[in-house]
């Protein structure tokens, strides 16, 4: 089997609202329009992979058990409409763990995994964030990363994104690009 492409999704203020530190699957909201545009991808085919930072873990802030409860809960909200997570990859790390030991994006150690566990090809795939950390992946793989600003997007992200990214309105925006782009390949 070939390496095929995947959309890589960032998990707070790109698919859920941030609400800084989610610990309970009952906070859990889905951003409007998200369901139906992850929707797309999968009718597409694409292999779509969650990779989230959640340093309140490395903080003690929350367990890797609330963890998995949201990414349970998550998964089920998603179905709902059709939409299947292929993963879900968290680096428990806080930021003050040396860069190069850690699993924290803009590393890409979280995507490595994804690739081998799954046969993906890093440099075809499609990284989106609602933060330049989400993007800058794809900068590292030479491939399409798409910034989805959200209000807590900082300008030097917004910047960045707009010399070495794309820089979409929302989600739908954003694949809307990743599925040209896929057509344009052939």
């Amino acid at each position: 089997m070939s390496a095929r492409p995947a959309v890589f999704l960032d998990r707070d203020g790109t698919i859920v609202h941030d609400v800084h530190y989610l610990s309970r699957p009952e906070q859990l909201q889905l951003i409007s329009g998200v369901a139906d545009a992850m929707a797309r991808l999968t009718a597409a085919g694409l292999p779509l992979i969650v990779v989230t930072n959640q340093s309140g873990i490395g903080r003690g802030l929350f367990s890797e058990a609330d963890f998995t409860a949201i990414t349970t809960r998550l998964d089920a909200m998603l179905l709902e409409h059709g939409v299947t997570l292929t993963a879900t990859y968290h680096c428990p790390d806080d930021p003050d763990v040396p860069r190069e030991t850690s699993c924290r994006k803009p590393g890409d150690s979280m995507h490595q995994r994804a690739a081998l566990e799954h046969g993906l090809d890093l440099k075809q795939s499609f990284y989106i964030g609602d933060k330049w950390l989400d993007v800058e992946p794809a900068v590292t793989h030479d491939a399409m990363g798409i910034l989805v600003p959200t209000a807590e997007t900082n300008f030097r992200d917004l910047s960045k994104a707009k010399d070495d990214a794309v820089v979409a309105t929302t989600l739908g925006a954003a694949v809307d690009r990743v599925l040209r782009m896929l057509q344009s390949r052939g």
